[in-house]
C-alpha cells in the first residue's frame, strides 16, 4: 500500500539543536530511497507501507544507538485507494485551485 507520512521525530535531552539527528534521519531515508521533503517542523515521506515504516524503525533505532535515550515521535499518516497521487501532487492541486 502506497502512504505518504509527515514525521516529527524529537530526540529528548540532546540540547537545543536537534538538526544533526535530523540529518541523519534524511539519511536514512536517502539510503532507503524514499521519497521525501524536509520542510521546518517535520518531514513528508512517502513509498510503501513497509518501507516507510522500516524506515521511521531505523531512524530510531540509529539513534538510540548514538547514546538518545528518548525521542519523541508524530507521525500523520495518509493512504488511498482509489488511486497512488504523491505529495508533491497534492500540493501542486491545491495551487491549481487557487489560481
Amino acid at each position: 500500500m502506497w502512504v505518504s507520512v509527515d514525521l516529527c521525530l524529537v530526540p529528548i535531552g540532546v540540547g537545543l539543536s536537534l538538526s544533526p539527528y535530523i540529518k541523519t534521519c534524511i539519511t536514512i531515508i536517502e539510503e532507503n530511497n524514499l521519497e521525501y521533503e524536509l520542510g521546518p517542523n517535520g518531514t513528508a515521506i512517502e513509498g510503501e507501507w513497509d518501507k516507510v515504516f522500516d524506515c521511521i524503525k531505523k531512524c530510531h533505532k540509529v539513534l538510540h544507538g548514538k547514546g538518545v535515550r528518548r525521542i519523541y515521535t508524530t507521525l500523520k499518516i495518509n493512504t488511498r485507494t482509489d488511486k497512488k497521487q504523491l505529495f508533491k501532487e497534492k500540493v501542486q492541486s491545491v495551487i491549481e485551485k487557487n489560481n
